[in-house]
């Protein structure tokens, strides 16, 4: 039986089920102390048979699909993934770059985006150019936020219009 609690360590690789058929592959690899020292975990892009057991090192090597913040442990809480091993390989973290917006509820404004990388300082750009367009959503997601990401590609409700 697979363990529903507990802590969880940095190189954790866990497992998603997305639909009846495939799974997908997610990795604990940083907490963040400039987001609420939050776990973030590294998406991997590729969609595994339900019945596949690929090795961590596969897993591991395969193109990220997103970064994000969330609470590694509450996911295996939820039952929305299982723990399926550790590895010491993270990649590389300094230059993922997140962003936030003082007010997602206002898509007619976009000139309020702060920007940081790991356990660095927010850097106000206030624009989303040059390398900051392509920073990944910096908010603390609910476990059911990134599966929903996992399964459709983006997240629910209005953070999608900011991906």
């Amino acid at each position: 039986m697979k363990k529903r609690g507990g802590n969880t360590k940095i190189g954790d690789i866990f497992c998603a089920k997305i639909d009846e058929s495939h799974k997908k592959y997610l990795q604990y690899i940083v907490s963040d102390l400039t987001q609420l020292n939050s776990d973030v975990i590294r998406v991997f892009k590729n969609v595994y048979p339900i019945d596949a057991n690929p090795d961590l090192s596969e897993i591991v090597n395969d193109e990220v699909d997103f970064y994000a913040h969330c609470v590694t442990k509450e996911g295996i809480k939820r039952s929305l993934w299982d723990k399926v091993g550790n590895t010491q390989e993270i990649g590389c973290i300094e230059n993922i770059i997140f962003k936030d917006k003082n007010d997602y509820t206002r898509t007619d404004i976009q000139n309020d985006w702060w920007f940081w990388r790991i356990n660095g300082n927010h850097i106000d750009v206030n624009e989303l150019i040059g390398e900051y367009k392509n920073a990944y959503l910096g908010l603390v997601f609910q476990p059911e936020r990134i599966m929903h990401k996992l399964k459709t590609g983006s997240y629910p409700g209005v953070y999608a219009q900011f991906e």
